[in-house]
């Protein structure tokens, strides 16, 4: 609990001051402050049980430097509620090295091409469906749940990876990422290519990953799913997001596949897709996100989940605003709305 409270303290203390005396630009380098925090409740199964404290944060740092026209080196820090909640005191922390018109390397904590290219579901609110979701944080799933639809590694605070991604060129961006030194995994390969198209009033983007991971030994893959011992896991993922004027759908698929894996299974398929739209000061969006594991294996039992959002966002000024969101997993409903502030 005290490292919560150190980053909501955190968080206030950015807040202090206006949010333009976050960024600072000299010659040849640029120095970049982002941040922001939520305060609300949540509660599952509404009128029964009661109202549970709900807080949300992140800060990020990114120190640029220009050797000349063509080529920048620079440094990021980022630290969120994830990483404090995991007694972690950095989500991540790299190096950069970028080249004008050929793309950016990065070294160090990090998560890799194949999320950082990926698409997630359209969500309004903030409840991070597309990250470690905060409503199983407060309702336990029952079983092993693969809870993001968007291709992951795993938490990213204890291997040292190396990123590569190229510039987008006529429309399209593509990455490789190899990571290691890590007690959790031998090694890791991803890469990712994603096309994208602005033009016009229908805006089109899809992001196609796969990743290959070498005797994953005690892998946290996430909060929600039990350590990974197996021979080695692949996965692969595919997002679609379209977009015509303020009308956004989105839609996402993940495999995991485990090859003889060592105790409780948690490999299978994660399958999401949903809505949102935007008019005047609102935001509203309907999500919808199927988890079923142990499809692999004949000598498991399966666990299926599902889970239905809804949510509605009012944006009080640049830096405020107020969401509301309603959804189910597949025993417990649950409402849930907070104050958020960014910069």
């Amino acid at each position: 609990m005290k490292y919560s409270i150190f980053g909501y303290v955190l968080v206030l203390a950015l807040f202090a001051n206006s949010a333009n005396a976050y960024q600072y630009k000299g010659d040849n380098f640029r120095f970049k402050l982002d941040a922001s925090g939520q305060v609300g409740m949540f509660q599952a199964n509404p009128f029964k049980e009661k109202s549970l404290f709900l807080g949300d944060w992140d800060a990020r740092a990114e120190f640029d430097y220009n050797l000349n026209d063509k080529h920048t080196i620079g440094a990021v820090y980022a630290i969120d509620a994830i990483a404090v909640d995991e007694k972690q005191w950095n989500h991540e922390l790299f190096a950069l090295w970028q080249i004008k018109g050929v793309g950016r390397t990065e070294l160090g904590i990090t998560p890799s091409v194949a999320r950082k290219l990926g698409i997630g579901l359209p969500d309004v609110g903030g409840l991070r469906i597309n990250e470690e979701p905060l409503f199983y944080k407060k309702i336990a799933p029952r079983g092993p749940i693969i809870s993001e639809s968007i291709l992951s590694t795993g938490h990213n605070h204890d291997a040292l990876r190396l990123n590569w991604v190229g510039t987008s060129i006529e429309n399209v961006q593509y990455g490789l990422s190899i990571a290691g030194l890590s007690d959790d995994f031998k090694y890791s390969v991803d890469g990712a290519v994603k096309f994208k198209n602005s033009d016009g009033k229908l805006k089109t983007a899809i992001s196609l990953a796969a990743s290959f991971m070498d005797k994953p030994d005690g892998l946290e893959a996430s909060i929600y799913t039990p350590d990974v011992f197996a021979d080695w896991r692949a996965q692969a993922s595919i997002g679609l997001n379209l977009q015509y004027n303020s009308l956004v759908w989105g839609t996402s698929v993940r495999g995991i596949y485990d090859r003889n894996p060592i105790g409780d299974v948690s490999d299978g398929l994660s399958v999401g897709t949903g809505v949102s739209y935007d008019f005047m000061r609102f935001s509203v969006s309907v999500s919808y996100l199927l988890s079923d594991t142990g499809i692999w294996h004949s000598d498991v039992e399966k666990y299926v989940d599902n889970t239905v959002l809804g949510s509605m966002r009012y944006k009080y000024s640049e830096y405020m605003d107020i969401w509301l969101s309603i959804g189910t997993t597949s025993k417990t409903p649950f409402i849930s709305g907070a104050l958020r502030i960014s910069f």
